[in-house]
């Protein structure tokens, strides 16, 4: 499998950045796990959108899911989508139309979202909607997708990745506190990708995130041959969030980049 950082920024961008965003690719399916804030345009630059053959989101905060909206508008309104020929495009009676994996309630959130505006049935018709739950198994062409629980401010799903091509297991750790779910949820993995959004903890004292310090704890308790420090802001700096992970990983430690490559 080659995993494409799209997008690592928090809820909030970074200066030309995107929020949570990955590319997944096993031959010639093309897997996109969470769709924040700016993935969308990220995804353009590396793939054709409509060549994705589905879309898995792995909780319903803005930072995960808002640029569903204008992939949603491409897939509805895109000259090349259309039934009948619209200047250099011949037209198509089978517009792409991708899964897209959903925590339970998605429909309704979406609706409310796209509601604001528009026709709030956009994402549902653009996309081939379904919803998962803790106990499904996934399979998109050679990829499978597992899930686990994990504690966040919302419903969040952690996601294992596997081949039946062979290789190594990704684990995508979505946005979660200190919690040993995770931690044995990416045992021995070959790859963790995990969040490092806070300089310290939440002061209210009621947790949702993860500090680098607490990330690299979470990947040495769980054995795990590579950890990816993810969702941190610029104004950290990458280099602050390295070493205090790699302090308690006990090794070194990578941060995530828009356009970076991982071959697992």
């Amino acid at each position: 499998m080659r995993l494409t950082v799209l997008g690592k920024s928090p809820s909030w961008q970074d200066a030309g950045g995107a929020c949570s965003g990955y590319l997944v690719e096993d031959e010639d399916t093309v897997l996109l796990v969470d769709c924040g804030n700016g993935v969308f345009s990220k995804l353009r630059q590396f793939r054709d959108y409509v060549d994705v053959d589905a879309v898995v989101i792995s909780h319903l905060h803005a930072d995960h899911f808002l640029d569903l909206v204008p992939y949603a508008y491409a897939l509805t309104y895109a000259p090349r989508q259309q039934p009948v020929p619209v200047h250099t495009w011949a037209g198509t009676d089978n517009p792409a139309r991708p899964k897209l994996y959903v925590p339970p309630g998605a429909q309704e959130v979406f609706r409310r979202v796209v509601g604001a505006w528009g026709n709030e049935d956009l994402i549902e018709n653009a996309f081939e909607l379904e919803c998962y739950e803790e106990s499904s198994v996934l399979e998109i062409g050679p990829i499978r997708i597992n899930f686990q629980v994990v504690p966040h401010f919302t419903e969040t799903y952690a996601m294992r990745l596997e081949s039946s091509n062979g290789g190594g297991r990704i684990i995508y750790g979505a946005d979660s506190r200190p919690t040993g779910d995770l931690t044995e949820f990416a045992r021995d993995c070959d790859l963790l990708i995990i969040e490092a959004t806070l300089p310290r903890p939440e002061r209210t004292g009621v947790r949702g995130h993860l500090t680098p310090g607490e990330a690299g704890k979470h990947g040495r308790d769980a054995g795990v041959k590579r950890l990816l420090l993810t969702h941190f802001s610029d104004e950290l700096g990458s280099g602050w969030a390295q070493d205090e992970a790699e302090q308690t990983f006990g090794a070194a430690v990578e941060v995530a980049r828009e356009g970076a490559v991982y071959e697992v």
